[in-house]
């Protein structure tokens, strides 16, 4: 059918439907008006207009305000009394964890993980952004004790440790939603939860230790201020990274050593409460390593001779027991030997605070220009290294890769095009 037909067609259908619709409004029976109505609602000149009454939207930030979160008092790490609603979340885009610092498995992961998004975020903690770690085991979980917890982990400004009567804290948890009554009792049934949310929307979100530290800080920083803040970057599709098929190792690693552990440069720069992984499957033993990743804590117990040295580097973080199995520390082996290898085809950078880059760190024991933990803690350096077999060669071959990766560094820069 031609444009020139349809066009009317569509016309005189729609005159028509008017034409009906008005003829239905006319049949209809109109009720008469009085005169006193009439009178009445007609406008009087000497009667004063009353203003119009709006009703108030009860908004989140009413509904979970002062009337449902309890004003308990607890006590920060430096011995500062805070009151729960009115100085710690009324107002505030917060991120609240419950923690208790002789944890061996799952608070170090979650803490370590918070770490992370407070150096993503920088200087906003503390400003638009407010971190709360509250211990449930107050009873041993001193001022003293979370101050020097909250310096183990690099708490910055912002980021509050917090302690106060216990049964005042699980009835925070229940408020917050990160109560389960079958934990019971024992400390270590306590739930893996982070919660974060903008007091004054009424918007929360559960998360948790295996969050990537990016989205998080994404939800913190971005979502919850209902994205007021300009973007840092304009990102473009064509930039994408190509999506790859992520092998069981890197997973696990993803999830339970990336908040402390870097591989090479990528990550260094937030992923500092442990050594850099880098070449560890060349510089250890296998059965070591194997064992290390699946019972540090037993390790540990054992004063492990390279274990400790590491410990005590490392500001005495403990590597958390994540229960892994033998094929799962097999697999986060594979995952290291693949990604050291890809990390030393690329010239390792890292940006350091000032926004300049300089070169990453490669030793897998390597925390400060100071602090470095040898492959061999048991023979002093004047010895003679023993013959024969992979020890000998081990030093030989990390001597020959970092010499090829300063030749690489130095040939970049020199031919880099202006």
């Amino acid at each position: 059918m031609r444009l020139a037909t349809v066009f009317p067609l569509a016309l005189a259908i729609t005159f028509a439907g008017s034409a009906f619709q008005s003829g239905l409004r006319a049949q209809a029976p109109q009720p008469e008006a009085t005169a006193q109505q009439s009178e009445a609602q007609a406008p009087q000149a000497d009667q004063p207009q009353q203003p119009q009454k709006h009703t108030r939207i009860v908004t989140g930030g009413d509904q979970w305000g002062a009337n449902y979160f309890p004003n308990y008092e607890l006590t920060n790490q430096d011995g500062k009394v805070l009151k729960f609603f009115d100085d710690m979340i009324k107002d505030k885009v917060v991120l609240i964890s419950f923690i208790y610092t002789s944890c061996p498995d799952a608070c170090p992961l979650e803490t370590a993980r918070i770490a992370q998004v407070q150096g993503i975020l920088g200087d906003r903690v503390g400003q638009d952004v407010h971190f709360y770690s509250i211990t449930i085991d107050p009873k041993n979980d001193t001022v003293e004790v979370l101050k020097e917890y909250a310096q183990r982990y690099q708490a910055g400004p912002g980021w509050q440790f917090l302690t106060g009567n216990e049964a005042q804290i699980a009835k925070l948890r229940m408020k917050l939603g990160l109560y389960d009554a079958s934990e019971g009792t024992e400390l270590q049934n306590h739930g893996l939860n982070i919660i974060i949310g903008n007091q004054a929307t009424g918007r929360w979100m559960r998360s948790g230790p295996f969050e990537n530290p990016y989205v998080l800080a994404r939800q913190i920083g971005d979502w919850l201020h209902n994205w007021k803040l300009p973007p840092t970057a304009e990102l473009d599709y064509k930039n994408a990274p190509k999506l790859r098929k992520v092998s069981d190792g890197e997973t696990l690693f993803r999830t339970r050593c990336s908040s402390c552990h870097a591989v090479g440069g990528a990550n260094a720069a937030l992923a500092k409460l442990g050594p850099n992984l880098f070449g560890v499957t060349d510089r250890r033993d296998r059965t070591w390593l194997r064992r290390w990743i699946r019972e540090p804590d037993v390790m540990l117990a054992e004063k492990d001779p390279i274990a400790m040295p590491m410990y005590e580097a490392y500001n005495k973080v403990a590597m958390p027991n994540m229960r892994l199995s033998e094929q799962d520390a097999e697999d986060v082996l594979l995952f290291l030997e693949e990604e050291s290898r890809r990390a030393a085809t690329v010239l390792p950078t890292l940006t350091d605070e000032k926004g300049e880059e300089r070169e990453a760190k490669a030793s897998c024991c390597e925390k400060s220009d100071s602090v470095v933990v040898g492959d061999e803690t048991s023979e002093p350096e004047d010895e003679e290294p023993s013959t024969g077999g992979k020890s000998t060669l081990r030093p030989l071959a990390w001597m020959g890769a970092s010499l090829g990766l300063a030749l690489g560094a130095f040939a970049l820069r020199r031919f880099r095009p202006s």
